[in-house]
């Protein structure tokens, strides 16, 4: 089982779901623990080969798959009897979560989806493309060092780069390579996720300054009925990070619109 932890705020209240992206852990989230505990019972999960989810069956497997991943969120949350949860997801975690929501939609409270990756454009399809030439090669640290200066370009994106960068030394080559040939294949399944409207309350978190997923959540949220966008100025990919105040305060702000909702 995914290693996870658990702050709880009473038994009454809501379960949120925090899930970390490619190369990062749950420590990415420690800027959202103190704020969303007020309000919501929280779980923190490392997924496969992250933080402290190291167990050795994966080593085993050549290749990953986002039903795999998803899965192994469901099986923590049924050991936790959570029949029900708000899913929060960063970067490459947004795609598990809306997995989630595409298989187990009971399961689903609502999303909030920072720094979405609904489409890799031009540019992101070229990394992909040099990464997997590359990746038997090329020491998995420096391509994760030049993935996160090009997705993170700017002198306010350094605290995210740093973070990820320090995560990322934790992981081990063939574990980066597994997670990089998941990002490669994912196109079919974004495309789907594009044309189709989940019907569970989603709040898209982006920055301004994500130049590769921005435009294209932009497009989709004009077609999807129960989404909506927040885009934080002078942000760039990892909004929870770079602009946490804002993250925050629009997250549970937008929580409290879904419980009214469904009241």
């Amino acid at each position: 089982m995914l290693h996870y932890t658990t702050h709880l705020c009473n038994a009454q209240s809501q379960w949120v779901t925090f899930i970390h992206g490619a190369g990062g852990s749950s420590s990415i989230w420690f800027k959202q623990i103190r704020d969303f505990k007020k309000h919501y019972n929280v779980l923190l999960l490392d997924l496969r080969g992250h933080g402290k989810s190291k167990d050795h069956i994966y080593q085993k497997l050549k290749r990953y798959r986002f039903e795999q991943i998803s899965d192994e969120v469901i099986e923590v949350l049924n050991h936790l009897k959570i029949k029900k949860t708000h899913l929060v997801g960063i970067s490459l975690g947004t795609i598990v979560a809306r997995e989630i929501t595409e298989r187990y939609p009971s399961m689903s409270q609502s999303m909030i989806l920072g720094g979405a990756i609904m489409k890799f454009n031009l540019k992101g399809q070229f990394l992909i493309r040099a990464g997997n030439m590359l990746k038997s090669v090329l020491p998995y640290l420096v391509m994760y060092k030049i993935l996160a200066f090009i997705i993170m370009p700017k002198k306010n994106h350094k605290e995210s780069r740093n973070l990820f960068i320090k995560e990322a030394k934790k992981l081990y080559q063939k574990e980066f390579i597994r997670w990089f040939g998941l990002a490669s294949t994912v196109n079919p399944l974004l495309k789907l996720f594009r044309i189709k409207d989940s019907g569970v309350p989603t709040l898209y978190i982006m920055g301004a300054e994500d130049h590769m997923f921005l435009p294209s959540i932009t497009r989709l949220v004009q077609d999807h009925k129960s989404s909506r966008l927040h885009v934080i100025a002078d942000c760039g990919h990892v909004v929870n990070v770079e602009q946490p105040e804002v993250f925050n305060q629009e997250s549970i702000k937008f929580l409290g619109s879904t419980a009214v909702q469904n009241a």
